[in-house]
């Protein structure tokens, strides 16, 4: 098990961020932390890598306990977190050669993080001079350089170019056959393409925990989007049965989720009859993983 965490309160003041929040990781898992803003992502993150305490509850990192063993516990994680703090007057491979030498790692790993995170052309660059993507992949190396059985990666993919994604997803990828990682994201493409599983908190509590192909196989949801040739009742498109969720996007066009086992497109047809308005467009697809995040974060109306 390399990431236990047993009942956990976090409290800011009388603000409780976190509230009794369990679960575990195993070894090989890569796994995406997923919540709105403010729903206790960070804060977890940064317990888990000793940064903060927590107010109540368990955490241990490959077996060791985060609260009475902390310096134990950070030669076992990698952590980059949401802002990515960098000394900007030291070149890349200065400072990778600092970070290095804190962790008592190889030189030679130096050279093999900038050749993995794609620094080889910017490594001689003052980091002060590099553009966000640049500073992002400093931060994914200064993480990975002392070769840790667990990486926690809070937002990051936050700045590079769609090119970069690519390069950086395929790394989580390969790092996650063998090491433990956990991170954050707010792009749902992004956890479909990497993340073996899924967790959703909100409001600082645990709202899903499944693999990412269950979680959306198990949804039973499918999603209609509609557009009408002018805006139409919301609440007479909630009252259509087997509709769970209605969105309103712009103008006419509405997202409409509803069970699997009812389709609505006819019953959504006579509503529009009803209401002497004309479909311009009607498209039906599975839930995905956005549609359930909305759904579990109460973000749809």
């Amino acid at each position: 098990m390399s990431i236990r965490v047993s009942n956990v309160t976090k409290l800011y003041g009388e603000q409780k961020a976190l509230n009794n929040v369990s679960f575990e990781v195993n070894s090989g898992e890569v796994i995406g932390f997923l919540g709105p803003n403010g729903a206790g992502k960070s804060t977890m993150m940064k317990i888990i890598t000793g940064y903060i305490p927590q107010s109540e509850g368990e955490v241990e990192v490959c077996g060791i306990d985060v609260r009475t063993d902390s310096l134990e516990v950070r030669k076992k994680v990698g952590y980059l977190p949401e802002h990515n703090p960098l000394y900007t007057d030291m070149y890349v491979r200065e400072y990778l050669l600092f970070v290095a030498g804190l962790h008592k790692a190889p030189k030679s790993r130096v050279d093999e993080m900038i050749v993995i995170t794609g620094l080889t052309p910017e490594q001689h660059k003052k980091i002060g001079q590099l553009s966000k993507g640049y500073r992002q992949r400093v931060g994914l190396a200064q993480a990975m350089i002392h070769d840790p059985e667990v990486l926690i990666l809070d937002e990051p993919t936050t700045g590079l170019d769609p090119n970069q994604l690519v390069d950086i997803r395929k790394l989580i990828r390969e790092i996650g056959k063998e090491k433990t990682v956990m991170l954050s994201t707010h792009i749902m493409q992004e956890v479909e393409a990497v993340c073996d599983r899924v967790i959703i908190i909100n409001k600082g509590v645990i709202a899903a925990d499944q693999k990412t192909s269950e979680m959306q196989n198990a949804s039973g949801t499918v999603i209609l989007n509609i557009e009408f040739d002018a805006e139409v009742s919301l609440s007479g498109l909630k009252k259509i049965a087997g509709v769970r969720r209605v969105q309103h996007v712009e103008g006419g066009q509405y997202l409409i989720e509803c069970s699997e086992a009812k389709d609505v497109r006819s019953d959504v047809f006579k509503f529009a009859v009803q209401q002497n308005r004309t479909i311009l467009q009607s498209q039906q697809q599975k839930a995905k993983l956005e549609d359930i995040f909305r759904t579990l974060t109460g973000n749809a109306e």
